[in-house]
C-alpha cells in the first residue's frame, strides 16, 4: 500500500481515521500541534487555500483523504485549491467527504458547496470517490438550548443522521483499497431516519432531562438566531438544515456502512450509550 495523506488530521473525524490507519501516513494539519501522536507517521502543515503548501504536502501520495475544509463563504475557492494542488502534486486517488444530496439546487445551503466541490473533482482527471455523509449523529446532544428545547423548523422531516465512528471506518475501508470504490459515490447514514422530535426524546432518555423539539417558524428561526451576532450566510446554513430536514432531503437510509464496513450502523440510541454527555 503506497503513501496515504489524511487532511483535516486534527479534527473529529481526521483523527478517527489515523487512528485506523497503519501503513505509510502523512498527516496534513493546519498546525503542527495539532497534529495527532501516531508513531511513524509524518506530519505536513498546510491551509487548504495556500497552493503550493498543499501540493508539497500531497506529493508522493498514491491515496488522499480530502476532508472538507471549515464553513466559510469562501469554502469551494479553498476546495477547488487543494484539488488543483492534488493534480499538481500526482495523487492517484482522492477520497472526498461531501454531503447527502449535494446539488447546486439543495435546500441546505452548505450542500450546494460540496456540490461545487465534486463537480471540480469530477473535471480534474482525478479518480475519486465521494463519501456523501449525513448529519453527524454525534452533534445531535448541542442542538438541545439551555432550556431543554431543540429549536428549528424541521416539522416532521427525518433525518439519517450517522455516528462519526461509522464514516471513519468506511474511510479506512476506501483508503485501504481505494481502486475498488474508484468513481463510486456513497451515502454515509445512521440504520433509520429519526425526527427531531424523536431526536429529544432519545437524548433526553440518555441524559435524565426532559428535552423537546418546538417547530419554529422561519422567521422565529432567524429571530431565535439573531442574538449570536453570525454573518448572514451562515445564520442561512443554520436555518436550512432544518428547512431540509422538513423537505425530507436528509430522510434516505442508506446500506453502506454495513456493506463496507461489515458491522452495522449505529443508532443515536446506540451512540449516545457509548459515549454518554
Amino acid at each position: 500500500m503506497g503513501l496515504i495523506v489524511v487532511s483535516g488530521a486534527g479534527g473529529r473525524l481526521g483523527r478517527r481515521v489515523v487512528e485506523r490507519m497503519s501503513g505509510p501516513l502523512r498527516m496534513l494539519v493546519r498546525n503542527a500541534g495539532r497534529a495527532p501522536e501516531k508513531a511513524g507517521a509524518e506530519v505536513a502543515v498546510a491551509e487548504y487555500r495556500d497552493g503550493a503548501a498543499v501540493t508539497k504536502a500531497l506529493t508522493g501520495a498514491e491515496t488522499v483523504l480530502m476532508v472538507s475544509a471549515a464553513e466559510t463563504p469562501d469554502r469551494v475557492d479553498e476546495h477547488r485549491s487543494f484539488v488543483d494542488a492534488a493534480v499538481m502534486a500526482g495523487v492517484g486517488h482522492l477520497v472526498y467527504t461531501s454531503f447527502v444530496g449535494a446539488s447546486p439546487d439543495a435546500t441546505f445551503t452548505l450542500a450546494r458547496d460540496h456540490w461545487a466541490t465534486e463537480q471540480h473533482i469530477r473535471d480534474s482527471g482525478l479518480a475519486f470517490t465521494f463519501l456523501r455523509d449525513n448529519l453527524y449523529a454525534d452533534f445531535m446532544r448541542f442542538l438541545v438550548g439551555e432550556d431543554g428545547v431543540i429549536r428549528g423548523p424541521a416539522g416532521d422531516g427525518r433525518a439519517a443522521v450517522v455516528a462519526q465512528d461509522d464514516i471513519a471506518d468506511v474511510i479506512t475501508t476506501v483508503l485501504r483499497e481505494p481502486g475498488a470504490h474508484a468513481g463510486r459515490t456513497y451515502d454515509l447514514t445512521g440504520p433509520a431516519a429519526v425526527s427531531l422530535a424523536e431526536v429529544a426524546a432519545i437524548v433526553g432518555a440518555s441524559t435524565g432531562r426532559d428535552v423537546r423539539f418546538h417547530n419554529e417558524s422561519i422567521p422565529e428561526a432567524y429571530a431565535s438566531r439573531s442574538p449570536f451576532g453570525a454573518p448572514d450566510w451562515q445564520v442561512d446554513a443554520w436555518v436550512s438544515t432544518y428547512t431540509a430536514i422538513a423537505a425530507g432531503e436528509l430522510a434516505t437510509v442508506s446500506t453502506a456502512v454495513e456493506e463496507l464496513t461489515g458491522h452495522p450502523a449505529t443508532s443515536l440510541a446506540e451512540l449516545l450509550e457509548r459515549e454518554p454527555a
